[in-house]
């Protein structure tokens, strides 16, 4: 080991800092060939000293004082400030002020790049010099290499025949050329500008030329924001025509930045889009703005969109207060409500590829949320901007407050917990459901009656009241086990909610036949005790371990106060089946409340198998015991009724998991008349994962409903699969059956090459959507492509039509 002199040592930290560096530190270029020759691997590098020393180790140091040269022969590895240097030599000639370093040349930063050269000159003030033979493999997966690199004016670079890629290479042929790589006659890196310049360049595919720039230029990889412009996007549509994006990005600072992005459409001229967003030190905001001066307003004929001048405004940002509590706001402003759907911006872009209907509304709110270890809250006001038209039949949610705790020490030996609830909203305009072909044709929901509760049966629903409601609620519970010494396990539990509950309702057409109108105020108290019993049976065998589980429930409880005679605006999803079975109270939301007592009985069993695999199956009822049943008095949106709760035996529950491995997985739901045996619902799903290929397939039968609206039997296949053709190739697909019609309603059909360097995607989805009456569904069809090279570009097509169906 040995210690370079003070002028050397002066050079090469210098040379490592601002020359050599700045060659590894490039990972854009391109050149006329380009593969891989690994060398045999060298003994890591030392640590790196902290005391500002430059350490070098070879097998020999040389000093020549004649020639004034001195040399490091053998194995040589320097070692500065975590940058370590290897070559078979290092000679510094003070006459010239070079220093020459050759034969396996192999740089490391301290940020992980790693540059390989077969010979290195540089003068001594890092200003000119070059390498011959570059190859530089960086810390995110990138290379570049170069025939030579020459250094000039302490400020550029200039790679001859140079090649870059973002792609591995081959590990079964190091020497194949990867997926892509772009290639140049000469690469010119600004250092200041922090550019890469190409020129006479060309994409290759698997080493075949796909395209040719004659010139382009990209920030160098160093950069991880740079003012410019990005990839161009194309999309087509009936009423802008063709239109394409040019996006522009603009860095205005380390903490915040722009994006402008017109959209020049054939049809309605220029479109203009702009982003600003910016980061904080506690977080960050954006904000988005569309604009556009239409010239063929015909096109929108009849609709929100025929006018002059379009455009809207939406934003978002979210803000730390401290590590448990954030705040933030959404918030969209339109001319009209039609507005993103037409030209499908932002929030109303479909995520092609999934069974997600498209987006009907926007949303603008301010939220506060606090997470402590057993306590959560949520207080949010909430608008909703509907895409549909029915601004006026949408709720202004004034604010709605959560907040719920668990106390962190046991009262009389239990587990007690508590809730509460506030929402309050206005709506001014009712919102009524047509449920029959015959309430759509002829405005029957709006037929008054003479009978201020009085109801057209199975006509109408009331989703939405006119006017203000709010509404307050508390709950509290204690829960405690108790596992006696036959193994029986008992849990008494007791809950205590209160609900105050004012609500304004306007006298609107049609209101009176659903709820009083006026001012109603009303108190609701719902004491609850109750019981549960479990008594698990254990059998071990030499093939696995069963566990049968009889389940009984007792709820005692008065009944549900004012039932059916309060509106309802966030209980109106009633689905009965195994997985709510032993839920207290089965409304989904607060607004109802399930009363009277109630018996929920059952049997569970569970098979573990030694060799792996496992079934579940549970089967049970429920009986209404004594007073009102909730499930059979009807809202204003007939929740309940047709559920399978209305009787007081209920339909039966069950299901069936079973999974035979980690391949397959198999499940069965049903739910069945207590009285006729008849199947009200059932569903069958299977699933199969395999290496190269999976596959699902659900079968769902459902019995009518008329008081919700659902007046035949619905009966449906929703299946989906996808193959690995090759090592990166995947083609998917799925559809959606509908057997009453003996349509198929829904289906999507993609295929993409993903790897770590390289995206290639198409999607193309269709579906009909269906509306009560003598209405024709409406096909909608919507297809993307999208090609992505990693550290370059990523770009996508897209095309989106709707027609009806002949």
């Amino acid at each position: 080991m040995a210690a370079f002199g003070a002028p050397l040592i002066a050079l090469l930290v210098g040379l490592l800092l601002a020359g050599t560096l700045e060659l590894a530190s490039i990972a854009s270029a391109s050149a006329q060939s380009f593969t891989y020759n690994p060398r045999p691997p060298r003994p890591p590098p030392r640590p790196a000293n902290n005391d500002g020393k430059m350490l070098v180790q070879a097998v020999e140091v040389n000093y020549d004082y004649n020639n004034q040269r001195v040399s490091a022969v053998g194995n040589v590895q320097m070692y500065h400030n975590g940058t370590s240097i290897e070559a078979d030599k290092v000679t510094y000639d003070q006459k010239t002020k070079r220093l020459h370093a050759e034969g396996n040349i192999r740089l490391t930063d301290a940020q992980g790049k790693v540059t390989y050269a077969s010979f290195l000159d540089l003068s001594d003030d890092y200003r000119d010099g070059f390498v011959d033979s570059l190859r530089v493999d960086t810390a995110d997966d990138t290379r570049m290499a170069a025939t030579r690199a020459d250094r000039s004016a302490g400020n550029y670079t200039v790679f001859e025949n140079g090649v870059y890629t973002a792609c591995a290479p081959c590990k079964d042929n190091p020497k194949k050329p990867p997926l892509w790589q772009v290639k140049g006659a000469r690469i010119i890196h600004d250092q200041t500008e922090k550019m890469l310049y190409f020129e006479n360049a060309q994409l290759e595919f698997f080493g075949v030329p796909m395209a040719y720039l004659p010139y382009f230029s990209t920030p160098d990889p160093t950069v991880k924001r740079k003012t410019g412009f990005l990839m161009p996007g194309f999309m087509q549509s009936s009423t802008f025509g063709s239109a394409l994006e040019t996006p522009f990005y603009w860095a205005i600072a380390p903490d915040y930045d722009a994006t402008f992005t017109p959209r020049f459409t054939s049809r309605q001229g220029v479109l203009f889009q702009g982003e600003f967003r910016q980061r904080l030190v506690n977080g960050s905001y954006q904000i988005r703005g569309y604009g556009i001066s239409q010239m063929d307003q015909g096109a929108f004929a009849g609709q929100p969109g025929d006018r002059q001048f379009r455009g809207g405004v939406d934003t978002k940002g979210q803000f730390a207060l401290s590590d448990k509590w954030v705040w933030g706001w959404d918030g969209v402003l339109l001319t009209d409500h039609f507005f993103f759907s037409d030209y499908r911006l932002a929030q109303y872009r479909d995520p092609l590829g999934s069974f997600l209907s498209l987006p009907t509304e926007a949303l603008s709110q301010l939220y506060l949320t606090g997470v402590g270890n057993r306590s959560f809250f949520d207080a949010r006001t909430i608008h909703y901007l509907s895409y549909s038209g029915s601004q006026d039949k949408v709720p202004v949610i004034h604010p709605v407050i959560d907040y719920s705790n668990v106390i962190n020490r046991p009262i009389f030996g239990g587990e007690v917990s508590y809730k509460t609830n506030f929402t309050s909203l206005s709506r001014s305009t009712a919102a009524f459901d047509p449920i029959t072909t015959l309430a759509n044709t002829n405005g029957l929901c709006l037929t008054a009656s003479a009978d201020p509760l009085a109801r057209l049966p199975a006509q109408c629903l009331l989703r939405g009241i006119p006017g203000t409601y709010t509404r307050l609620t508390a709950e509290a519970q204690w829960r405690r086990s108790f596992t006696d010494t036959a193994g029986q396990i008992w849990t008494p539990f007791a809950i205590l909610r209160a609900d105050a509950i004012d609500a304004s309702i306007s006298n609107q057409p049609g209101v009176s036949n659903f709820l009083p109108v006026g001012d109603t105020q009303a108190l609701r108290v719902m004491p609850t005790v109750g019981l549960e019993y479990r008594y698990p049976f254990i059998n071990v065998q030499p093939w696995g371990t069963t566990t049968i589980e009889p389940i009984a429930q007792v709820i005692l409880r008065p009944n549900e106060s004012h039932a059916g005679r309060l509106p309802n605006e966030d209980a109106q999803s009633m689905v009965f089946d195994a997985s709510n079975l032993f839920a207290v109270d089965k409304f989904s939301g607060y607004d109802r409340v399930e009363g009277g007592g109630r018996a929920n009985v059952g049997v569970q069993a569970t098979t573990q198998f030694d060799r792996g695999g496992s079934i579940n199956v549970l089967f049970g009822q429920s009986y209404q015991l004594f007073g009102l049943n909730s499930f059979a008095v009807s809202d204003p949106t007939n929740t309940g009724l047709a559920s399978g709760l209305q009787n007081p035996r209920s339909d039966y529950v069950a299901r069936v998991n079973y999974s035979p491995n980690r391949t397959y997985t198999f499940s069965v739901r049903s739910r069945t008349d207590e009285a006729t045996m008849n199947i009200n619902r059932f569903e069958a799903e299977g699933k199969a994962a395999f290496d190269r290929w999976s596959v699902s397939m659900m079968y769902g039968n459902y019995a009518a409903q008329p008081e919700l609206g659902y007046l035949t039997r619905r009966e449906g296949l929703l299946g989906s699969a996808s193959l690995k053709v090759a090592t990166n190739w995947v083609v998917s697909g799925g559809a959606r059956w509908d057997l009453e019609a003996n349509k198929l309603n829904q289906y999507i059909i993609g295929a993409g090459y993903v790897d770590d360097c390289f995206v290639l995607a198409a999607n193309y989805v269709t579906s009909y959507t269906y509306s009560a009456g003598t209405t024709p569904p409406v096909l909608s069809h919507g297809f993307m492509f999208q090609i992505g090279l990693r550290t370059i570009a990523n770009s996508s097509t897209s095309a989106s039509g709707a027609g009806f169906l002949q």
